[in-house]
Parts: structure tokens; C-alpha cells; sequence
């Protein structure tokens, strides 16, 4: 069977989203492929907001999240392989969902 974690990831998106709450993803800073600011990794993790008013060029996909945001006022891109994704959740509430 094909991986559950891309189709789980967009369920929780979608749902973070239409509740009108703030979707969050922590991410393996150190997973192999992933681009993320370095200096904002704590403890090999960065924590990233990924709302649609705080980013562009979103794209979510089978294999990958990919957006456009800024960091101290920096744009960016990021990449992070869904592999590298360890959660997503609402930063209102903490609702969400953790991977293993």
C-alpha cells in the first residue's frame, strides 16, 4: 500500500484551515533533501507556520512541501520531503496529529 502521511497531512491542513486556526508542521531539520533556514533549527527541529496568509506558492504533493515565507523579515524558500515532516497541528489549540 502507498503511504498514508501525504493524504493524512492534507486531511489535517484542510481541517486546521476551515476551522480558522493556524497550521503549524515540526520538521526534521536534518532529514536528507529538506531546505530550511538553519539558523532557526533548535535542538534539529524547526517549526514551521504554513497558513495560507503567511506563505506563497504553496504546494502540498505526494512527495513534498514546498512555500515561499520569511524569516526576520527574509524571503525564503523552503523544501521539506513529507518524510521529514514529524507533526502537524493547530498552534491555537495543539490539536493535531504526530508521525512516528
Amino acid at each position: 500500500m502507498r503511504s498514508n502521511r501525504p493524504y493524512l497531512l492534507r486531511a489535517f491542513y484542510e481541517w486546521i484551515v476551515d476551522s480558522d486556526c493556524t497550521p503549524y508542521v515540526a520538521v526534521d531539520a536534518y532529514y536528507l533533501g529538506v531546505e530550511v533556514p538553519q539558523q532557526f533549527v533548535t535542538d534539529g527541529q524547526i517549526v514551521l507556520n504554513i497558513a495560507p496568509r503567511a506563505v506563497s506558492k504553496f504546494e502540498m504533493n505526494d512527495e513534498h512541501l514546498r512555500l515561499s515565507t520569511k524569516f526576520g523579515g527574509i524571503p525564503i524558500d523552503i523544501y521539506v520531503p513529507l518524510g521529514a515532516i514529524i507533526g502537524i497541528y493547530a498552534h491555537e489549540n495543539g490539536q493535531g496529529m504526530v508521525f512516528e
